[in-house]
């Protein structure tokens, strides 16, 4: 976390992002592709990006969402409004592998009924079990659902750069985060053009611009993870809530900061 970038005025925030953004789309082309989630932040990243390439005369580059397996119909049909309404190509990616032997997050994934690279990065993240529960915020679970579908995706369609809408302020495993951040397995990059902002700042602009955003966040969700795992914070809107001293994502499931960094370590956003 850089704290001078920090302390920046909104205004200044915003020509930092639209300036990763711009380089990004200089060296990376049709190569780059977004990462987005239905979420506040990968929707500030993406009106950003639509910004920038109406201005300098870029194509919107496509866009990735990973069905993790258990999924708000809100999230869905939210994905499915912003398709239409910005002309978005919006690639679905799932672990179908998995899927195959799921009907709802509770039910029992047997290790032997997985194909060889399911198995393999079981192996690689130290799970000896025969079978484990499906839950996508687990360890296994988010490895093989969100972490291997991606993986998967940037090698079959030859991605080399995929930009992400993470914060610094989000999660203290994101705070050594850069704006591109160079991966390895498989080789592409990272890029990640709001990381200077705070949570408050993400709907200072989106309301402020007339930005659609998804339903769930009106109801009170804060932050929206699988929806078997993940809860309201409160009774107001997201953006009315008590933001700096309640945590972001205290209505998740997975909230250990130790299980997280594991997880980056392994290619996950």
């Amino acid at each position: 976390m850089d704290p001078e970038i920090m302390a920046l005025p909104l205004d200044r925030k915003i020509e930092k992002s639209k300036q990763v953004i711009s380089e990004a789309m200089e060296r990376y082309g049709s190569r780059l592709v977004a990462a987005f989630t239905g979420g506040k932040d990968s929707t500030l990243m993406l009106w950003l990006t639509k910004q920038v390439c109406e201005e300098q005369g870029y194509a919107m580059p496509e866009c990735v969402f990973i069905n993790e397996g258990s999924v708000f119909e809100e999230v869905l049909a939210y994905v499915e409004r912003m398709r239409e309404e910005w002309n978005l190509v919006i690639h679905e990616v799932k672990n179908e592998d998995v899927l195959s032997q799921v009907e709802k997050v509770g039910d029992v994934v047997y290790v032997s009924k997985l194909n060889e690279r399911n198995r393999r990065e079981l192996e690689r993240i130290g799970f000896r079990g025969e079978s484990f529960v499906f839950n996508p915020e687990s360890f296994e679970g988010n490895h093989l659902m969100k972490t291997v579908a991606l993986k998967v995706f940037i090698e079959e369609k030859g991605v080399e750069a995929v930009m992400t809408g993470i914060r610094w302020d989000e999660q203290e495993a994101r705070r050594d985060e850069v704006y591109f951040s160079p991966r390895q397995d498989p080789p592409h990059m990272r890029v990640h053009p709001i990381l200077h902002f705070t949570e408050r700042e993400v709907w200072q602009v989106l309301r402020g611009n007339n930005v659609p955003v998804n339903e769930l966040y009106a109801r009170g969700y804060r932050s929206l993870g699988a929806k078997a795992t993940t809860q309201k914070v409160a009774d107001v809107p997201a953006w009315e809530q008590n933001l700096e001293e309640v945590p972001e994502r205290a209505g998740r499931a997975q909230d250990k900061e130790g299980i997280m960094r594991r997880l980056r370590e392994l290619g996950y956003m």
